[in-house]
């Protein structure tokens, strides 16, 4: 990058985004569930942090198959990826979305009878007999086959599907204490093994990243990670992939008495130094947020006032150095996306999913293996 592209994007905010960090952390889950496979969770624009980057990146390193939520996902994921990895659609199979199935290779996670139903309706109009996953309920109580829809399908069987998964999802797995866990555990071994009657070739399933974490017995055949590819919570192994650095936009000196911001929610208690960056809540930083910080100089500045659209302010009095220009870091080594969370009362999830399009994006590669 020249200087003077350096240049225009102290303009806004930066995200650089750590390509050799999402492998790394890859690698390290496929390593502690091997010898099951790790898939790779990609979803909501690789946790929006750029499918198109990420997803390439992650097969390069190995990664042969893929989780999204919805078919345009997968759709958009195949034109990356090309022909050879397969891809599932957690959201499973609704009749409109038969051309995008059909013409992208895509693999429903059938989650009811009703989706099972329409797929083997529609399929006069697919190229060939797809693979699809079939989701069973074992206590998260949201999509899912539950026992009464097993039995149906051990009668009926699935004419024109193959099945080639089998799978459920923990609802508890960031607290490994949690007896949930093991409830859930076994009641999916029970019913997948019910379903192994109709499709005995099937793999099966049940761990993303807190399921990995949770040890061989959570394994299977196939773990799937997905925040803990992106530095997230549960895995604190994880390398840090993104920083977040904002312009100083203006610096002001205000008053002892004056306020700042919408609805004067914060009044100067001396006279302040008060810096304002180019980013609010359009841009993933959360309006509601009590004691969020940013760092400059390897100290931290506490964000003062309310959190506007396109803009925050930061106490910098206590900064002799700050001015108009210097970038400022929101998130990387000294505060993580889960730290940022907690801060804003949520979830590492979706400080990452929230980050927005405004900001300049950089990437950094990873080194050749």
């Amino acid at each position: 990058m020249t200087i003077a592209e350096e240049e225009r994007l102290h303009s806004r905010p930066l995200l650089t985004i750590d390509l050799g960090a999402i492998v790394a952390n890859w690698r390290a889950l496929a390593a502690l569930a091997a010898p099951a496979e790790a898939a790779a969770v990609v979803k909501a624009d690789a946790y929006g942090l750029g499918v198109d980057r990420v997803a390439p990146a992650l097969f390069a390193a190995g990664a042969r198959t893929f989780f999204v939520a919805l078919p345009h996902e997968g759709a958009r994921l195949r034109s990356v990826l090309g022909p050879d990895p397969a891809i599932y659609v957690f959201n499973g199979f609704m009749p409109a979305d038969t051309e995008l199935y059909a013409a992208n290779d895509l693999r429903p996670v059938l989650n009811s009878l009703y989706q099972i139903n329409s797929l083997q309706a529609a399929l006069y109009a697919m190229h060939e007999a797809p693979k699809v996953a079939l989701h069973v309920e074992s206590g998260i109580n949201r999509l899912g086959l539950m026992p009464d829809d097993l039995d149906a399908l051990r009668a009926t069987k699935t004419p024109g599907l193959e099945v080639t998964l089998i799978m459920s999802h923990l609802a508890i797995a960031d607290d490994p204490a949690d007896e949930m866990n093991a409830r859930q555990r076994a009641a999916f071994a029970e019913r997948a093994a019910l379903l192994r009657a109709i499709a005995p070739d099937a793999r099966l399933s049940l761990g993303a990243t807190g399921g990995t974490l949770l040890g061989a017995p959570y394994h299977f055949d196939m773990v799937r990670p997905g925040v803990g590819l992106y530095g997230g919570a549960p895995y604190a192994g994880a390398l840090p992939v993104v920083t977040l650095e904002a312009p100083i936009l203006q610096l002001r000196r205000v008053p002892a008495g004056e306020c700042v911001g919408y609805g004067a929610t914060w009044t100067a208690r001396r006279d302040s130094d008060i810096g304002v960056l180019p980013l609010g809540y359009a841009d993933g930083l959360h309006r509601t947020r009590s004691g969020t910080q940013v760092w400059l100089d390897n100290r931290p500045a506490p964000v003062v006032g309310r959190v506007s659209m396109d803009m925050i302010t930061v106490d910098l009095t206590d900064h002799p150095d700050a001015a108009p220009g210097r970038m400022v870091e929101i998130i990387g080594a000294r505060q993580s996306i889960d730290q940022l969370a907690k801060s804003a009362g949520t979830i590492g999830y979706e400080v990452l999913t929230a980050l927005g399009a405004r900001h300049a994006r950089r990437y950094t590669e990873p080194e050749a293996r």
